[in-house]
């Protein structure tokens, strides 16, 4: 066994910095090359979450670089330095934290381990234990795999890798996510006493993914042994249409009903889906009987989720809902400067100004924009200046979307919800069913379009620009004053950038 030189890792850092900058993190300051033995590069993480992350996210461009600099054929694996170590396989194992071994089918599952415990002579720790986990039967001739530990395996699409990104510690608070953030933290410290069910809703990219994340790491980090599982509501609708389908059902209800918390994203796909809405609703009163928590996101409140039965709304508001709203140009700057230092990235308050002015919409655009100024700047081999942000990004402060908004994509998706007619909207109807779906198109037209005033007021019936004045700063009004009205104007924002998206 060899210990790897310094030089050699310093190099290693250097090629991910120069060839591979988007992957690269602050954190990775705190991996530590432990051995390059047999053609096989031994990394020690700091937790279970950055091993699984580098393992499934980071491993190619590891095996790069280490290839690159060595000039030989080396394998990378990352292996816990809390206590694990790999098979030199390029695999790690069970560390007893909420991970697994590498193998299985990559649900999104985390099992209850052991406390870490001595090594074995191999350098293993002792694996999963399989009576704590259901059994897959046979039905109709198929078999289910085990369900298995978050984030272990990237070749299964529907898993969800935990990030060491996704912290309560790179969690940027404002007015608009305050009391979501607290509650988010007071679950992980007192999973099923704190809040039950903790129910976060808000728009695309606001940070409701981000607080889900740091809860299980947090519970994960607090108590390896608990049992976890956090998935979409997308696989947890597929994965009852597969269990009905091959007569799994027991095995099913074991997966999510011997768990200590429930963690599920997008929870308002259950619309429309009466029988999984049933099982849910089992699932869930058995977790919430045994006092075990339940975290639940969604892109609006429980009570505008369309067709989801009456008893699940009153059970996603037992506990508590929080929202997350669009930051303010504060916690914007604020999101910006801990992006980019999360990168290591040297980015000047002008520019940072600039995106945050720029990009109004969410965190995630935000990311985009330093991701994509990262990228021109190492393309051009200089340094990201207010000159170069204005040619990346434009230089207009208005969200980087707005010029590619079409009149009629706002229309169809106001007139859809108000089930009103254009011509009713163009009419003089002053009729509070008309005046106000009028007004949201008038706030989402100046928003979303370059059309001047008098542009959108021709288009609603030949309306002054005065008029069009009024019927913003009524929206705008009503929205600061009213959580649930700014949410249906957010969703529809999000609806018109989905439709761009798709065309």
């Amino acid at each position: 066994m060899a210990k790897m030189d310094s030089m050699l890792w310093h190099e290693m850092m250097n090629f991910l910095r120069s060839k591979h900058a988007p992957i690269c993190r602050q954190w990775f300051e705190e991996l530590e090359p432990e051995r390059l033995d047999s053609g096989t590069l031994t990394v020690l993480t700091s937790n279970s979450v950055q091993q699984n992350y580098l393992q499934n996210r980071c491993l190619p461009h590891f095996t790069e670089a280490a290839q690159s600099v060595t000039g030989k054929l080396v394998g990378v694996v990352f292996v816990n330095g809390q206590g694990g170590r790999g098979d030199g396989n390029g695999h790690g194992h069970t560390h007893g934290n909420g991970h697994g071994n590498g193998h299985g089918n990559g649900n999104g599952y985390a099992a209850r381990h052991e406390p870490p415990g001595p090594a074995s002579p191999e350098g293993r720790v002792p694996e999963l234990h399989p009576e704590r986990l259901p059994e897959s039967k046979p039905g109709n001739g198929a078999s289910r795999p085990m369900p298995r530990p978050i984030g272990s395996d990237s070749r299964n699409p529907d898993q969800i890798i935990l990030s060491p990104d996704y912290a309560f510690s790179t969690f940027v608070t404002g007015p608009e996510n305050n009391l979501a953030y607290a509650a988010s933290v007071a679950v992980a410290n007192q999973p099923g006493t704190a809040y039950n069910p903790l129910f976060i809703h808000g728009g695309v990219g606001l940070g409701k993914t981000h607080l889900l994340q740091a809860i299980c790491q947090a519970v994960v980090q607090r108590n390896p042994a608990m049992r976890i599982c956090y998935l979409s509501c997308e696989r947890f609708v597929n994965d009852f249409l597969d269990c009905v389908q091959n007569g799994l059902m027991a095995d099913f209800r074991a997966r999510y009903r011997n768990v200590d918390l429930l963690v599920i994203d997008d929870i308002q796909f259950l619309s429309k889906r009466e029988r999984t809405q049933e099982e849910f609703f089992h699932t869930f009163n058995e977790l919430y009987q045994a006092k075990k928590q339940i975290v639940l996101s969604s892109d609006r409140p429980p009570s505008e989720i369309q067709e989801l039965e009456e008893r699940l709304v009153s059970r996603f508001q037992w506990g508590l809902v929080a929202d997350v709203a669009r930051p303010t140009y504060e916690t914007r700057v604020a999101i910006v400067r801990a992006k980019t230092k999360l990168r290591g990235l040297a980015m000047p308050d002008d520019v940072i100004s600039f995106i945050a002015e720029r990009i109004e919409s969410n965190a995630r655009e935000l990311e985009g924009a330093i991701n994509s100024l990262q990228l021109h700047s190492d393309a051009r081999k200089q340094p990201i200046t207010l000159q170069l942000a204005r040619e990346v990004l434009g230089g207009e402060s208005t969200d980087a979307r707005t010029s590619q908004v079409k009149l009629q994509t706002i229309i169809d998706a106001v007139v859809a919800h108000y089930d009103v007619k254009l011509s009713e909207l163009q009419s003089k109807n002053r009729q509070r069913s008309i005046a106000e779906p009028r007004q949201v198109c008038m706030f989402l037209a100046r928003k979303r379009t370059r059309f001047s005033l008098q542009e959108i007021g021709g288009h609603f019936g030949g309306r002054d620009h005065t008029t069009v004045m009024h019927s913003i700063e009524t929206v705008d009004k009503r929205m600061s004053i009213d959580p649930g009205f700014r949410h249906l104007l957010e969703r529809f924002d999000d609806e018109i950038t989905r439709h761009m998206h798709d065309a």
